[in-house]
């Protein structure tokens, strides 16, 4: 059926990515992953498989250049990436949301009251330029890698944008959403070559993962 590499995202997503993976019949059932060892690529002994832990935001990278043949993240992180890559299952988890977040001592509670030449604090630059650009907004984004919250609090910044599932973080901080730019959940990506070549076996992956979700 032919070896197939895996890169899964590290982090929240890793536990229940494995599982869907079991039940498909990528990874044998006594497969483990020890997320605490600093060994960062596994082979299942038993299917010749093999899998790149990797953060979610680089899971795209490898998967583009062929290090992986499939992979696992979120539809915001390969929104993001901005290439494009095949993009053949909604894993229907990991769900979260892309906002436009506010100081609440701001009073600002629509979109059309964002000031123009802002600065808008996030994780995803791309995105944001484009949500504003076709808005006809001008902002100044300034690109962080984390603790994007923070910004408001030390003036780095006037707003942000950010992933949010619960809201806690957001309400901690002071931060009310004003406008959803887009939603997310784990998406499973392919490369081009690797669906040419290994099409009977993915598509088969994909077939056992879908009847995974009927069975439920």
């Amino acid at each position: 059926m032919g070896k197939i590499k895996t890169a899964l995202p590290k982090g929240r997503m890793m536990e229940p990515v494995l599982d869907i993976l079991k039940k498909g019949g990528l990874i044998e059932p006594d497969f483990g992953v020890d997320v605490s060892s600093r060994e960062l690529v596994f082979e299942d002994e038993k299917s010749g498989n093999t899998f790149l832990l990797a953060k979610p935001k680089d899971v795209p990278a490898y998967v583009e250049h062929g290090a992986a043949d499939i992979g696992i993240t979120g539809k915001d992180v390969i929104r993001e990436h901005g290439k494009e890559l095949y993009e053949l299952l909604d894993l229907k988890i990991g769900s979260c949301r892309l906002v436009l977040a506010v100081p609440e001592s701001s009073g600002i509670t629509e979109l059309k009251e964002i000031p123009e030449h802002c600065r808008i604090a996030t994780s995803y630059p791309r995105i944001t330029r484009q949500f504003f650009e076709n808005r006809g907004i001008q902002v100044e984004i300034i690109k962080l890698y984390g603790s994007v919250e923070l910004a408001p609090l030390v003036e780095l910044s006037d707003f942000i944008v950010d992933i949010t599932s619960t809201g806690t973080t957001l309400k901690e901080n002071n931060l009310i959403p004003i406008a959803e730019i887009m939603s997310s959940s784990a998406r499973l990506v392919v490369n081009s070559v690797s669906y040419r070549t290994r099409y009977e076996r993915i598509t088969d992956l994909i077939n056992q993962i879908d009847n995974i979700g009927e069975e439920d």
